[in-house]
C-alpha cells in the first residue's frame, strides 16, 4: 500500500502537471486555466490513488489481498469513472452556436489534464511529465498556426 509521502508526492506532481497545462489556456485568456486544470489534474491523481488503495482497505488480513485483487476488479471503477465524470464537465464548457463551437480544445485540454492527472495518480510519473510538456508545447505552438483559415480560406472572406 502507499504511504502518506507516496500520496502526497503522486498529488503534487499532479497539481504542478495541472498548471502546466493550463497555463497555456490561462495566457490566451480562456475560462479553464491554471486553477481549473490544477484541479482536475489534483482530482483525478486522488480518485486514481483511492481505486489502487481500496484493495488494501478492504481486504481483512495481507493474506487476502491477492483474492480480493483477483475476483473483485470494482476499485478499479473508481479510476475509469474519471473519465465519465470529466466528460460531464468539459460538455459544460461546449456552446454551439449555428456559426461556430466554442470551448471544444478547452473541454479537450480538461479531459486530457485528468488524463494526466491519472497517470500520476496510479505512480506513472514520467509519463504524465511528458505528456504534459508534450500537451503543453502542442497548444502552444498550435496557436501560432491558424489551420482552419488554410482548411477552410473562403469562410473569411465575403462573397
Amino acid at each position: 500500500m502507499l504511504d502518506f509521502s507516496q500520496m502526497a508526492l503522486r498529488l503534487f506532481v499532479a497539481l504542478a502537471l495541472g498548471a502546466l497545462v493550463g497555463l497555456e489556456r490561462e495566457l490566451v485568456g480562456k475560462e479553464a486555466g491554471v486553477r481549473t486544470s490544477m484541479m482536475v489534474a489534483g482530482g483525478s491523481a486522488i480518485f486514481a490513488i483511492i481505486g489502487i488503495t481500496l484493495p488494501y482497505l478492504v481486504a481483512a488480513s495481507p493474506e487476502n489481498l491477492a483474492d480480493i485483487i483477483a475476483h473483485n476488479g470494482g476499485f478499479l471503477a473508481v479510476i475509469a469513472n474519471i473519465v465519465i465524470g470529466v466528460g460531464f464537465l468539459g460538455a459544460g464548457i461546449i456552446i454551439k452556436t449555428e456559426e461556430h463551437v466554442y470551448g471544444l480544445t478547452t473541454a479537450a485540454v480538461v479531459w486530457t489534464t485528468a488524463a494526466i492527472g491519472t497517470l500520476a495518480g496510479i505512480g506513472l510519473i514520467q509519463f504524465a511529465v511528458i505528456s504534459a510538456i508534450i500537451v503543453s508545447g502542442l497548444l502552444y505552438m498550435l496557436r501560432k498556426v491558424d489551420v482552419s483559415e488554410r482548411i477552410h480560406p473562403s469562410k473569411n472572406t465575403k462573397s
